[in-house]
């Protein structure tokens, strides 16, 4: 006589359960209890649909009950509910929930995949809602697309982090709908470690999201027109989607007596049966091994159901196949980012107590040579004794998942990371480069263990600088202006081994580079000749991430509001109804060119412009501040290498407006500096520190030979063409070699002016700049004198900006003090 196998929940557990069963033996007979009418569908989707990306309802159905049950002779029962389970007699009670019918029905081996449910906490005023979604399943997912399609909502409140809440953030984003999400915790994504999911709060925050932390929902009012949070705020909305995770539907298992974990999930063995070896459970009911920790947890995701159900047919059918753990591995899209992890993250280790080490690497997706290579965030989590893979993360535009893919392989095949070391990939560079990332955490990891390296992490950082450490960036000087660390001690790389006796080996070294490639340079140099010293990890970019999104949530609304112009203007609303080429223009073209048509248009229309300048960026957004013109956004058009700005012209000032405008008291100084004569340079920032210690706004706008004073000491080589080079070789390299206006004397008089100075304890002209630097004396670089001139940016001393005519149009507007030397 045949087995009678009853399975309870289709989806991806159950029909895969189910389909196994059946090309295992066709003699089975095999009843599938669903008590939702889908039996097979595609819940990964939902969100995709909703949003739109996918057209037709009917793509996320995988499998009819009609199709499927011809298909694999299956009994598939939809629409009925399994009310109970009757362990000693080995049945179970359904309800037909069409016909209110109740029956029992027998079994050999009994099979649960009932899923998971969403968490929805009492919240207060949670019941007078009519507009609180969760989404889970097909019919959640006709209810909000016929709500969205009906009620147009436009705005939206997304409550929780997880994969599901970012995903229906950004959807819901593409349907034009403005979108708050709310987490409670200090950061979404929760696999992810805080430094590289601080990448994605900067990326939502970019794309027009707002992003609310460590702030829970307190009560909904307003029948969920107003949502209350625990500090106080309120938010308006006309939407809410519930996305604070799932919890094990496991009543079933419960009220028949089968074990279950503290947090309800259903307790299996290696081979996935229940604490009754003629009930199997799978999928996300069921507490599962952790592959790396071996804890028991809850990973409801599809490829462990999917896994999970081959190997309860293959055992039911007496294959004894034991299910080895789950990994977690889990990628995701976030709006142009790819987000992947698997295995554990820091968190988790730390909280587990295990021993590890930590490593970044921020490679291109494929060969730098070849157009389009997006760099890549990864992190690799491995034990420092045996070289064990223990997790890994990974957040880019492209190319991060088949990495995370090749690691998740490799930790399941028990690899470490000197295996790393020798995977061979596919390479060409419009994929990959010759060394794959995958190769170089591989060498990484092993130069810690080989002890040709220590690393310091990006979290001790802030705590560093003290009498014994010393943090060291080895970047050029130019680089300083991406960001630096107060107090670090600049030596580039290229000058580190001359400069070695200035050093002291009574102190411990921190070496930074931008992402730790040069670092680790530096720190094997230093050990080699006896220095104590750190690289600190993933340098700069890494430790900046945390900085930055930590930055970007405090000022979001700033960002918000020009990110909802651009899309205003993307929408067709604000649309540009002018086009303006300048490009191959210089300073002051481009700005004379907008002025000339916005003043043949009317106030409110929109103007888009196309400037090649490099300084026009910045001289837009100070002529629109000074005109009253509203610039919409800046951005630069990498198809065609120009900047963009989208200004909107404003209302005509009226007489009142104009007369107030004039009254606001000025407060300023700016000086242009034509000159490069050492004395006049030397008066220029005498004025400056002068003005900026009465408390006065002061800008030095350098032009022509005034931009030599600019230039720094060890200033690196750039490319020049032929008249570049030949200017370069007629103008002073720095302010070592101005000369005196009168009196220079084949240059004896510079030197006698700088000697009475020094007798006189008169600060020389390099220490006037800095201080006038430290005091917030801005110094702009006339962007057509350099083109002139030849002169590079990255020839100048650190915080110099470039900017042109507006520029120093915008200053001087607000100055009572304008000055030319």
């Amino acid at each position: 006589m045949s087995k009678k196998i009853v399975i309870i929940g289709g989806v991806a557990g159950g029909a895969s359960t189910a389909a196994r069963l059946r090309r295992m033996d066709e003699a089975l007979e095999i009843i599938m209890f669903e008590k939702g009418e889908y039996i097979s569908f595609a819940n990964c989707g939902l969100p995709y649909y909703i949003g739109e990306t996918i057209k037709e309802r009917s793509q996320l159905i995988l499998q009819s009950v009609e199709g499927m049950s011809r298909k694999f002779n299956l009994d598939i029962r939809n629409l009925t509910e399994v009310i109970a389970i009757n362990r000693e007699e080995k049945t179970v009670t359904a309800t037909d929930l069409r016909t209110g019918k109740v029956y029992k029905e027998s079994y050999n081996e009994l099979v649960l995949s009932p899923g998971a449910t969403p968490i929805k906490p009492g919240i207060e005023g949670m019941d007078e809602c009519s507009n609180i979604f969760t989404l889970r399943n097909i019919p959640d997912t006709d209810n909000i697309k016929h709500y969205i399609d009906v009620m147009k909502p436009q705005t939206a409140v997304v409550i929780g982090g997880g994969f599901i809440g970012l995903e229906m953030a950004e959807n819901l984003h593409a349907l034009g709908i403005e979108v708050t999400l709310i987490e409670a915790g200090n950061q979404v994504m929760a696999p992810l470690d805080i430094e590289m999911v601080s990448i994605v709060h900067s990326h939502l925050i970019e794309k027009g999201i707002r992003l609310i932390l460590e702030d829970g929902v307190k009560a909904f009012e307003n029948k969920g027109k107003k949502v209350v949070l625990q500090s106080g705020k309120s938010i308006e909305t006309d939407f809410i989607l519930l996305s604070i995770g799932v919890k094990p539907e496991s009543r079933l298992a419960k009220e028949a007596g089968l074990e279950v974990s503290e947090r309800g999930s259903i307790l299996v063995n290696d081979y996935l049966q229940t604490s009754d070896e003629h009930i199997y459970a799978l999928g996300d009911a069921i507490a599962v091994k952790d592959f790396v920790s071996e804890e028991k947890t809850m990973i409801p995701l599809a490829w462990p159901a999917n896994r999970q159900g081959r190997i309860v047919a293959n055992n039911i059918c007496g294959r004894q196949e034991k299910y080895k753990g789950t990994l977690g591995s889990s990628v995701a899209k976030v709006f142009d980012y790819t987000v992947a992890t698997t295995g554990n993250n820091e968190k988790t280790l730390k909280r587990l107590g295990r021993s590890y080490k930590a490593i970044h690497i921020h490679p291109s997706a494929h060969a730098g040579y070849y157009p389009g290579a997006f760099p890549i965030a990864y992190k690799l989590l491995f034990d420092p004794q045996t070289g064990k893979i223990l997790g890994a993360q990974g957040v880019g535009i492209e190319g991060v998942e088949k990495r995370i893919d090749i690691l998740a392989t490799a930790l399941k095949g028990e690899l470490t990371i000197y295996d790393l070391q020798d995977v061979e990939v596919c390479y060409a560079p419009p994929y990959n480069s010759a060394k794959d990332p995958v190769n170089m955490l591989g060498y990484y990891a092993a130069n810690i263990i080989e002890g040709l390296v220590e690393v310091a992490q990006w979290y001790e950082v802030d705590g560093v600088v003290g009498e014994e450490n010393v943090i060291l960036d080895v970047r050029e000087e130019f680089e300083l202006a991406t960001g630096k660390i107060d107090g670090a001690l600049n030596i580039p790389l290229g000058q580190l081994r001359d400069k070695l006796g200035t050093l002291s080996k009574d102190k411990t070294y921190y070496v930074m580079c931008q992402v730790g490639q040069r670092g680790y340079v530096a720190s094997r140099l230093l050990k080699e000749q006896g220095y104590k010293c750190k690289n600190i990890d993933g340098g700069l970019k890494t430790y900046s991430y945390v900085k930055r999104a930590k930055s970007d949530i405090e000022q979001q609304e700033t960002k918000l509001r020009m990110q909802q112009n651009m899309e205003q203007v993307e929408r067709g609303e604000n649309r540009s109804e002018y086009e303006l080429d300048t490009c191959g223009l210089q300073c002051p073209g481009p700005i004379s060119k907008v002025y000339e048509q916005l003043e043949k248009m009317k106030a409110g229309e929109v103007l888009k412009v196309n400037a090649s300048d490099p300084g026009f960026a910045k001289d837009i957004e100070a002529w629109c501040e000074t005109t009253h013109n509203a610039l919409l956004g800046v951005n630069f058009d990498k198809k065609r290498k120009a900047f963009t700005a989208t200004i909107k012209k404003g209302a005509e000032q009226g007489e009142e407006k104009q007369k107030a405008s004039m009254a606001v008291q000025k407060n300023g100084a700016t000086l242009v500096v034509f000159s490069g004569d050492l004395d006049k340079a030397i008066a220029a920032f005498i004025i400056a520190t002068g003005a900026a210690a009465t408390g006065k706004e002061v800008t030095l706008f350098f032009t022509f030979w005034g931009l030599n004073i600019l230039k720094k000491k060890d200033k690196p080589k750039v490319e020049k063409d032929f008249m570049e080079t030949m200017f370069d070789k007629m103008l002073p390299s720095h302010t070592g070699q101005l000369g005196l206006s009168h009196m220079n004397m084949g240059g004896m008089g510079p030197k006698m002016i700088k000697q009475i100075m020094q007798k006189h304890g008169v600060d020389d002209l390099d220490t006037m700049i800095e201080n006038a630097c430290r005091m917030g004396v801005k110094l702009v670089a006339c962007a057509m004198s350099m083109e002139l001139m030849g002169i590079k940016k990255e020839e100048f001393i650190d915080g110099v900006e470039i900017g042109g005519v507006a520029t120093y149009l915008g200053a001087a507007d607000n100055s009572e003090l304008n000055l030319f030397i």
